[in-house]
Order: C-alpha cells, then sequence, then structure tokens
C-alpha cells in the first residue's frame, strides 16, 4: 500500500530505508558526496572481518592481506565503484565483495599489495585484531565465500548483540543481560529459569517474560541492522534467512 492506502507502517518503512547508510549510498551513486561517504565509511567499518578472512583464505599472508584489506576500503572511497552497484539486488555485502574479486583480480595482474605503511588508513579498520581472529577459522577446506558469509552473518548478531547491551547498561539493567544473555544466544550456557529467578531474586515466571522481551527485541534490533545493509523493506525477510544459511554451514563465534 501507498500513502494513499492509508497504511502508515508501510510509509514508514519507505521512509526509514529511504535514510539507512546503504541506501543513502545507492541514491547518491558517488562516493565522494558528503553523506554518502560517510554512510560508505561507516559500513565499511563495521564489515571489514568478513572481506579480511576472504582474502586470507585465498592464501595471502597476514601483513599481505592488512595491506589488501585497507588498500581496497581506500579505493573503495577514492574511485566511482558505485556506478556499477545495481539498486535492484542493493545488498550491501553483495556489492562489497564483488568489488572485492574485481580488486584482487587487478591486484594479481599488477604483482600484488602496495608496499606496508605506503598509504594513510582511509578507514578505520581492527587490522590489529585481525590475525588473531582468523588464527580461530574453521580448516582451510571451507572456501573463501563461505567464510565471507559466515562472518558477515557473525557480524551482524554482534552488532546487535552489542545494541542490546548497550541499552540494558543505559536503562541501568546490564546485570539483568548479563544474566539472561545465555538464554538468547544459545550457546549452551545458559542456566536454568528456576536458577536464573534464585541469582536475580525474581519469580521464575517473571524470569521467563524477561527472557521472551529480551529475545523480542534482539530480534528487532537484527531487523535494524540488515536494514542498514539494503535498500528495501522486502529484502530483509530475505537477509535474515541467508544470515541462518550462512550459520548453519559452520560454527560462528
Amino acid at each position: 500500500m501507498d500513502e494513499k492506502s492509508g497504511n502508515p507502517a508501510a510509509t514508514h518503512d519507505r521512509r526509514r530505508f529511504a535514510t539507512t547508510r546503504w541506501s543513502q549510498v545507492l541514491a547518491a551513486g558517488r562516493p565522494n558526496a558528503g553523506e554518502s561517504r560517510e554512510a560508505l565509511s561507516r559500513l565499511c567499518e563495521s564489515y571489514w572481518y568478513p572481506l579480511y578472512a576472504y582474502v586470507r583464505r585465498w592464501g595471502y599472508d597476514a601483513e599481505q592481506a592488512q595491506d589488501l584489506t585497507q588498500e581496497f576500503f581506500a579505493r573503495l572511497l577514492e574511485k566511482r565503484y558505485l556506478r556499477a552497484a545495481d539498486p535492484a539486488r542493493g545488498r550491501f555485502r553483495s556489492f562489497l565483495l564483488a568489488s572485492l574479486k574485481h580488486f584482487l583480480a587487478n591486484e594479481r595482474d599488477r604483482a600484488g599489495a602496495v608496499k606496508r605503511g605506503g598509504r594513510a588508513a582511509i578507514v578505520s579498520l581492527e587490522l590489529e585484531n585481525a590475525e588473531g581472529r582468523y588464527s580461530l577459522e574453521p580448516p582451510d577446506q571451507e572456501t573463501p565465500e563461505t567464510i565471507f558469509e559466515r562472518r558477515w552473518a557473525t557480524t551482524l548478531l554482534e552488532r546487535t548483540l552489542s545494541r542490546l547491551a548497550r541499552e540494558f547498561e543505559s536503562a541501568g539493567r546490564k546485570p539483568l543481560f548479563d544474566r539472561l544473555e545465555g538464554c538468547l544466544t544459545g550457546d549452551g550456557e545458559a542456566a536454568p529459569y528456576a536458577r536464573l529467578a534464585a541469582d536475580l531474586g525474581m519469580s521464575e515466571g517473571a524470569v521467563k517474560v524477561a527472557v521472551h522481551r529480551l529475545r523480542k527485541r534482539f530480534g528487532a534490533l537484527l531487523r535494524e541492522e540488515i536494514g542498514e545493509t539494503v535498500a528495501t523493506p522486502a529484502e530483509v525477510d530475505d537477509e535474515i534467512r541467508e544470515l541462518f544459511r550462512a550459520l548453519g554451514g559452520g560454527n560462528g563465534r
């Protein structure tokens, strides 16, 4: 329905998605345009590790992968790569991976990465932590594409969990979040409701209600996070299905 049909929820969805970071990037179509460049830079800072892991899985060593990842983002922000982005298939992760593949092919043709330290960092990346994370990845039979998809999924979940934790902290309820987090992540470390109730000084029923609300809020925040990386509301559900498909291919952290 449109605005004439009187559906305020649909109208709100369209307006919200018109201002998400990836939609701003697609609408501008040029990385040097103020809001577009800032939006792309923020997205890159959030999702650099899946690309670093992809580069490493192609056989580059840690130093080469760091150089290539930083150089890729510098090129992405400096060049007009966004002209190749198709708004009809506007998922940020799809655009990012296709752009990286193109970049790596060109770099191989040019005999490799830039010299380490030869360029000032344009995007703030936590590359000093990258190899420690990569050392925990599954065995090498995993394809670069598989590891990219799984790390994209776990990055989204980690960002969502961090947002939820900050909300509870701001509300002065961080201890409650810390005790209930295991129920949310399903990591096998969650205590039984009866034990949680005793620890928290709550009834078991109240704990169940709190867990239900926690999961509901997590789901809402996850949809918001995904919304920042797609162009339309219709793509959110598709991305959620892709997220769980990617997580099914390996153990996330």
